[in-house]
């Protein structure tokens, strides 16, 4: 299996006191694939947990545990862009928006996320939806 990882989840691995902390962690410790992010999802993971050393903990995870992460160059940025336009009303930011694009770039549709509104809003090229992976 093969799956775009979101901000959230990252944000709850890396900090203890997070109130989705144990259920990331427990779905991480069951998941068998490939995990795919992008340096904007890592750049927004990295300002949101709680201090240096978590940041550094999670990004060096990342790096270790083989997640996967998408270029975000000029043409990225470009779609990116015109993604965060098309959703200004709810407002996308950089980081979903360059999971959208890796969607799009990649074919994969299943997302873990805890921002589960708006994945479930996003509608990617033909009307297709984001699948959601279940915590359960």
């Amino acid at each position: 299996m093969r799956l775009l990882v979101d901000t959230g989840p990252l944000v709850a691995l890396a900090d203890r006191r997070d109130a989705h902390h144990a259920a990331c962690t427990a779905w991480l410790h069951d998941f068998r694939g490939q995990m795919i992010t992008t340096w904007a999802v890592l750049t927004e993971v990295s300002h949101l947990v709680p201090s240096v050393e978590a940041a550094v903990a999670i990004l060096r995870w990342s790096g270790r545990e083989g997640l996967e992460i998408l270029p975000l160059g000029r043409d990225e940025l470009i779609k990116a862009t015109d993604w965060m336009e098309r959703y200004a009303d709810r407002p996308m930011d950089l980081a979903d928006a360059s999971l959208v694009v890796a969607a799009i770039a990649t074919g994969i549709t299943t997302i873990w996320t805890l921002d589960r509104s708006d994945f479930e809003t996003y509608r990617l090229p033909r009307r297709k939806r984001f699948r959601l992976a279940e915590m359960t």
